[in-house]
């Protein structure tokens, strides 16, 4: 039986890509189009890592599984909650390969810290994998847990780049950094996949976003992209196995910042009142110009271990507050809505949210910059997600137009700046290529969505495909294929040894949660 090799692409679009291939930038990207089945795909909203490598790998929205952002929000009970890896109910497409007697294997990828055990190795990855501020994690990130010591042994292997990326201004050695992460992210999952004879290997470049959310189409996204090409050329050399290239969403050069809760804020939707940070941001002092100052002395480090993490947190960001030090800064009794970045808006149940919300997704629908509306579309949360979590969905879900990035801060002062810390903003349009002995060169096809390609996966390796996957089975096999649906798995609850603190820390370092 053939083999599969996925490779996942943080961020990867064709926007970005198409000019480099029509230059003959990445001719090995290119000659794949040329033999495979290709699309553009549709992630789900909002198009963030988290949820979306989970809606791949289970075939659910966010409503399948109860996941729909970096964070959990419950203003009935005034809490904003950092997720990780084991707060997302749902099997996925390497445990249903197992059920079927296949071995996987999964390297790097986001929305699995704490790592679970499945039939073969897995190496935890992404922002949730983390130890502590500014520090790369050296226990605990893989199964079988003596995998990391054999990793860091055999390839000098990391969890994160050292020094971190923070600044687009930062091009020399935190772009080598992430690079050299990126050729051992290949070079692990390949000999991985080849020493234990895996039929199933997936891996993902989570930095490789990073590189686009500083730079988009600049240098250092370009030296990214040549060396991802020159491994799907080796990749596309393996016999008997299909290669499968696709990402989370796409991403597209930032217009806008639109601070959503200050905009809120600012109609009257959010009532605000004063915190130490609001006094220290006053008088010129946030966190990007101290560690900015760290860096150059070279203190990260130490700060980081000495400085006590209720000074740190103390210390406001330029956009303002985040996660739970959002609520921080409202006062909830008397606030109708608030929001987290790229996309949700929660209501508050003291109110009446069915009027507040038919109101407020009015008076979305007119937001404007220079460039146009600030959505594209304004949904309820009901008409985007479906499943048995439904119920804890954001009352509403806005689709940022390419180029804007929708910030969540809470304080920052300002409701539209031009581009801030991110040269790139995520967009709802990924991509996807399959190509290999069991898929046909059907060339480029309609856009598709990427809940179908854990379902084509299955079926592409001879399994079923589970009644709670919702995406569709795609028609580009190279032969005839009968497939029918099976009963989904339930996977027993994990120990979830987390620290939210910590998860923050490293998402606002990358700028998730600035």
């Amino acid at each position: 039986m053939t083999r599969t090799f996925v490779v996942g692409l943080d961020g990867a679009s064709w926007r970005l890509l198409d000019p480099w291939i029509e230059a003959g930038d990445l001719p090995n990207l290119a000659a794949l189009r040329e033999e495979s089945a290709w699309a553009e795909h549709r992630s789900c909203l909002p198009p963030v890592t988290f949820p979306n490598w989970k809606c791949y790998s289970s075939g659910k929205d966010p409503g399948g599984f109860g996941v729909f952002w970096f964070e959990r929000v419950d203003l009935d009970e005034g809490v904003i909650e950092v997720v990780n890896g084991g707060d997302y109910d749902t099997a996925e497409l390497w445990d249903y390969l197992n059920d079927d007697g296949q071995s996987t294997g999964v390297v790097n990828m986001p929305t699995m810290y704490p790592p679970r055990e499945i039939d073969g190795p897995v190496v935890a990855g992404g922002p949730d994998a983390v130890e502590g501020e500014y520090r790369s994690i050296d226990s605990g990130y893989t199964t079988p847990e003596s995998l990391a010591a054999d990793l860091e042994d055999r390839f000098d292997y990391r969890v994160h780049p050292d020094p971190l990326l923070s600044s687009n201004e930062e091009r020399g050695a935190e772009v080598d950094a992430i690079l050299e992460l990126l050729d051992k992210r290949f070079e692990v999952a390949l000999s991985l996949f080849q020493e234990e004879e895996l039929d199933f290997m997936h891996v993902t470049l989570f930095y490789l976003n990073v590189i686009h959310h500083f730079f988009w189409d600049e240098e250092p996204s370009k030296r990214a992209w040549e060396l991802v090409d020159e491994w799907l050329g080796r990749l596309d050399d393996l016999e008997d196995t299909n290669l499968v290239i696709m990402s989370d969403h796409g991403s597209a050069a930032t217009q806008t910042e639109f601070y959503v809760n200050e905009w809120l804020a600012e109609n009257d939707y959010q009532t605000r009142t004063q915190t130490v940070d609001g006094l220290l941001k006053r008088v010129g002092i946030d966190r990007e110009t101290v560690l900015s100052a760290a860096k150059r002395v070279g203190a990260v480090d130490f700060l980081a271990k000495v400085v006590p993490e209720r000074i740190q947190e103390l210390v406001p960001q330029s956009a303002g507050l985040k996660r739970s030090r959002k609520l921080e800064a409202i006062e909830l009794d008397e606030t109708k809505a608030v929001a987290s970045a790229q996309g949700p808006i929660y209501l508050n149940p003291d109110f009446d949210t069915e009027s507040v919300r038919e109101e407020l997704m009015a008076d979305l629908a007119t937001v404007e910059d220079e460039h146009g509306r600030i959505f594209t579309d304004v949904y309820r949360g009901e008409e985007v997600y479906e499943g048995p979590y439904v119920d804890e969905a954001p009352e509403i879900v806005v689709d940022q137009r390419p180029g804007v990035h929708v910030n969540d801060g809470v304080g920052g002062g300002v409701i539209q700046t031009g581009p801030d810390r991110w040269a790139a903003e995520n967009t709802p349009n990924g991509i996807f290529v399959a190509s290999g002995p069991d898929f046909e060169e059907a060339g480029e096809m309609d856009d598709i969505s990427i809940l179908d390609i854990a379902p084509t996966v299955l079926v592409a390796s001879g399994c079923d495909v589970p009644e709670d996957m919702t995406g569709e089975v795609l028609d580009i096999f190279a032969d005839d294929r009968d497939w029918e649906r099976r009963e989904p798995i339930t996977l027993a609850d994990e120990d979830d040894s987390r620290d939210d603190a910590e998860v923050t820390e490293r998402l606002q370092q990358l700028g998730y949660m600035e």
